[in-house]
This record gives C-alpha cells, sequence and structure tokens, in this order.
C-alpha cells in the first residue's frame, strides 16, 4: 500500500472541523485540519461586517460534547455577537490542543482520488501537494460570497467590498454609503451601518421578510440556570424539526380562534429568536391561507415600525409569504429606514447599470459615495465545493455532477467519490447548525473507526442508495411552501454563475433533524446500509 501524508486530511477549521479532529485525535490517528484562513473560526472568523451574530440562541449553538466547556464557558448576550463566537472557538481549541494539528493560510484547489491505491491527492494554491486516505469536509454553506457581476466594479476610487471580507479598520464616520442588497447580511449590518454613516443608500431588488431578534444579556445568574438544565436544553433541540427550543405549536390552525391565533402571534413576536417563525402553527409552512393571513400579520407590524407608509410597503414582500424561506432575524431593522440618513432606492424599476468611478448609476440617476457594500449573499451548500476541483473515480468531477444541484447519499457521501465524507455540506437536515455538524461527526467518526477495525481500506456510496435518498429529499419538498421560494436555500439564484434562475436545487434536507438522524442511526445499525465498504 503507497504510503500517505495523513490518514485523515480535514479540510475547513470552523465548527465542524474543529470537532471531527478533537474525535480522531482522542483515537490517535494520525490527523490535520486544512483551513484556507489564518486562524481557526471559519465563518465567524471571515464575517466581522457591522452586526454580525448569532440567530441561534447562543446556548444551543455551542458544543455539547464536554461538559467541561459547558460548565466554563459563559455566554453574556443570548444572541452572541461574531468576536465573542470567536473567543469562544479560540477557548475550545485552546482548551483540547487543537491547534497543534491544524495547518492555516492552506487553501485546497483540487483533490484527485487515485482509484489504485484508496488515495486522495490534495493540491493547496501555493503548489504543495498532500496525499491522504480519506478526506472530511468542513467547508461551510456560506463561506463563497456571491459578488455581483456589474460593469465597471474596478473602476470604483473608493473603498468596496463583500460584507464577508470587510475590512478590519473601516472607519465610516462621515462617509457616504451604498450598500446593495437587502438579503440576511444586509438585514444585520445596515442599522449599524447607519448609526456612523453621513448618508446611507440601500438598493434592495426585491423585499425580505424579518423578524425582530430581541436579544438581551445573561447574567451569572441566568447563566448558572442554563448550565443546570444544559441536558434539557439539548435533548429538546434533538426532539424539535429544527434543532432549536422552539417547539411547534401542534394545534390545528383552522381550529383556533383568530383572536387566539393573534395572542400567539404577538407573544411570538415580542420575544427572541426564531420562535415567531418555529414556535408557530404547523399549518404556516403547508397552507396558502394559513401563511397568507400570518403573512399579513406580520407586514402589519412592519408598517408600525416605518414612519413613511410609502416606504413600508416597499419593504414587505410580495413574491412570497412569511417563514417559507429562511427568515433573517434583525435589530432595528426597519427603524433605521426612520432616520433623516438611510434611503432606500427600488432597484426592480430602475436596475443598476454600471459603477463609476465615483460611486453607481442606476436606469434613471446617479449617486456618489465613498463606500460600496455588495451584500449579495453567497454561492450556497456546493459553492465551496465547486470552486475546487475536485475528482473520483475515473477522473469524474464533482462540479460536473452536481451541474443541476448536489446528489448526495445522506448528505454524508456522494457516490464515485470513495473515502470521501461531507460534514457541513448540502442535503444534512436543515437544522441548527452545530447540532447538525455535530450529529454529522458523530456518524462519521464511528464509521471510520468500524473501517480501522475490521481492515476495510474504502468506503462509497452505492449509486441506487444514493439516488433513493435524493428522491427523498425531493420528497420532502413537496408538502411545503418552500418549493416555491426563490432563495439560497432552494437555489433560486440569479447571481450564481452557472445556476439556472428560477430552477430548484435539492439543497436541504427538509425531514427534519428528528427524522434524519434516525435514518443515519438506521443505516449505521444495518452494518453500512447503502455504503459498500472494501
Amino acid at each position: 500500500m503507497a504510503s500517505r501524508d495523513h490518514e485523515v486530511v480535514v479540510i475547513g477549521g470552523g465548527l465542524a472541523g474543529m470537532y471531527e479532529i478533537k474525535r480522531l485525535t482522542d483515537l490517535g490517528v494520525d490527523a490535520v485540519v486544512l483551513d484556507a484562513n489564518d486562524d481557526l473560526g471559519g465563518t465567524w472568523y471571515k464575517n466581522r461586517y457591522p452586526g454580525s451574530r448569532f440567530d441561534s440562541e447562543s446556548f444551543t449553538y455551542g458544543y455539547s460534547f464536554s461538559e467541561e466547556v459547558l460548565d466554563e464557558w459563559h455566554w453574556t448576550e443570548q444572541f452572541s455577537p461574531q468576536h465573542e463566537t470567536l473567543r469562544y472557538l479560540n477557548f475550545v481549541a485552546d482548551k483540547f490542543g487543537l491547534r497543534e494539528h491544524m495547518q492555516f493560510g492552506c487553501r485546497v484547489d483540487a483533490m484527485v482520488f487515485d482509484d489504485d491505491t484508496d488515495t486522495w491527492r490534495l493540491t493547496l494554491d501555493n503548489g504543495r501537494e498532500i496525499t491522504t486516505h480519506f478526506v472530511l469536509t468542513a467547508l461551510g454553506i456560506l463561506s463563497i460570497p456571491s459578488e455581483p457581476s456589474i460593469e465597471g466594479m474596478d473602476s470604483f476610487r473608493g473603498d468596496s467590498f463583500h460584507p464577508f471580507d470587510w475590512p478590519d479598520e473601516l472607519d465610516l464616520t462621515g462617509k457616504r454609503v451604498g450598500v446593495i442588497g437587502t438579503g440576511a447580511t444586509a438585514i444585520q449590518l445596515i442599522p449599524e451601518v447607519a448609526k456612523e454613516a453621513a448618508e446611507l443608500t440601500v438598493f434592495q431588488r426585491r423585499p425580505n421578510w424579518a423578524a425582530p431578534l430581541n436579544n438581551a444579556p445573561i447574567s451569572e445568574e441566568e447563566m448558572d440556570e442554563i448550565r443546570a438544565r444544559y441536558d434539557e436544553i439539548f435533548a429538546t433541540c434533538a426532539r424539535t424539526p429544527g434543532g432549536f427550543e422552539h417547539e411547534p405549536d401542534r394545534r390545528c390552525f383552522h381550529d383556533v380562534t383568530p383572536e387566539e391565533r393573534l395572542e400567539l402571534w404577538d407573544r411570538l413576536y415580542d420575544g427572541p429568536g426564531f420562535g415567531i417563525w418555529l414556535q408557530n402553527f404547523v399549518e404556516i409552512f403547508t397552507d396558502e391561507d394559513a401563511n397568507t393571513e400570518f403573512s399579513e400579520y406580520i407586514a402589519n407590524r412592519i408598517r408600525q415600525r416605518v414612519d413613511d407608509p410609502d416606504l413600508a410597503e416597499k419593504l414587505i414582500p410580495t413574491d412570497h409569504g412569511f417563514g417559507i424561506q429562511r427568515v433573517p432575524l434583525e435589530t432595528h431593522y426597519f427603524e433605521a429606514y426612520n432616520r433623516d440618513n438611510v434611503r432606500l432606492v427600488d432597484v426592480s424599476d430602475n436596475p443598476i447599470e454600471r459603477i463609476t468611478p465615483d460611486g453607481l448609476e442606476t436606469s434613471d440617476a446617479a449617486y456618489e459615495f465613498d463606500v460600496i457594500v455588495y451584500a449579495t449573499g453567497f454561492d450556497a451548500f456546493t459553492g465551496p465545493f465547486d470552486r475546487m476541483e475536485i475528482r473520483g473515480i475515473d477522473g469524474q468531477r464533482l462540479r460536473d455532477k452536481w451541474a443541476d444541484g448536489p446528489v448526495t447519499y445522506l448528505g454524508l457521501m456522494v457516490s464515485g467519490f470513495p473515502n470521501m465524507l461531507m460534514l457541513a455540506g448540502p442535503q444534512i437536515a436543515a437544522t441548527n447548525f452545530p447540532r447538525g455538524a455535530e450529529l454529522a461527526v458523530d456518524w462519521s467518526t464511528p464509521l471510520l473507526e468500524h473501517m480501522w477495525q475490521n481492515g476495510y481500506r474504502r468506503f462509497e456510496a452505492d449509486a441506487d442508495a444514493e439516488q433513493g435518498w435524493v428522491d427523498h429529499v425531493a420528497a420532502m419538498y413537496e408538502p411545503l411552501l418552500l418549493r416555491t421560494a426563490k432563495s439560497w436555500i432552494t437555489g433560486y439564484n440569479s447571481n450564481v454563475e452557472g445556476h439556472e434562475y428560477g430552477k430548484m436545487r435539492l439543497n436541504i434536507y427538509n425531514g427534519g433533524g428528528p427524522r434524519y438522524a434516525a435514518r443515519l442511526s438506521q443505516v449505521a445499525d444495518d452494518g453500512y446500509q447503502g455504503v459498500t465498504l472494501t
């Protein structure tokens, strides 16, 4: 058997990659993490824009595997800001000595599988080559920013960037700022930029629904109470479809009076986090009439928060209902438009035509800026894989196999690409990310242990099992209004090169966390059904 540099290479040093290297090194496996950034943290290392923070409750986002970490760490806010989250990940890495198994500044450009030796050969952007028996990808679903293609972008004389690359020392005091986009990232940063910039102009193509985050500090006493019920917290997350503490209201929407529905919605809207979305009636996800009534409720709450009635209507979506795509959570987003220094430009009727040295031009006006922010989203789910040249058996390219959308087995493997596991890839359960990442690691690591203990050197998803999973993923979209959403989750994205606008991509598994976990357990208990072990 050919010698290799490592038994396992984990690509990505964020939440999933850190937990995987912890599991592997505890087993004494020769494993290494490669990360393109200068330090660990993944999403929380890169996304340093103003307002960047969890929309998951902090205490449901952190790792659950270590009683020591749970006992020692104090979350200071119900929804942690980026800098605290990064500090938390560094705390975990330092506690378990993870950095000694991680290499930074290592961007993987290509991965090629050698069918004769069951070896992956990785090529880094500096030409360095690394060989390994197994590759585990922890690339992050939102790690490839999607910048627009607008004439003249290189001509702008001021600062311009995607929020993913927000400059550390940027001072917006007295600056004229243009923000292009009103997605989840923009909804977080716009209120913060508005406080600092002399003028802020927001260019909106289509509005997004959003609901209040309702963040709050966590006192020492509250943190003690959280620690005392961590077992309960994680048990609740494990049994809820979304992996949060928010459990859906199981009453039938149509059996509840309008007054009772209004009482529930008022309470959820004024409560924290995803409650307004995930503690709601199940029918808002499946029933057009229920969703329409609830969407009008949210629209009225927006109208109450925006002073200018005409402007309020521009901020209310008309092409989709609330909750049928992932809901951004916000802090004073709608109130930002009440400020004298903030204006909204609707580019659905007057599109942006070009970037100029001094700003930008739409079809009917010119604007001057000192800073332009391209808050235009990410090439989600498959983008991090497409960026690499990944070749499996007979030189097949993963990018080609996924041209019309991801094709996986359990969201963890791909037929034709042996000895590769995806810890944070497409078609895993649409759930609170850390809970899903721990689930993936806790399934993948025992698979590798099983192989080492039994002398196997290769695993590969069966093509029939893979197709069965893809069919199952597609079936889980059918009862949901989500299937019509033009969002990054369903892949209806006009600003990602190579993606057909209006064509759905099966990016996520909508069967819920408990069903997904049960399926993984069943596959493992049946001797890794659907996987050929050699």
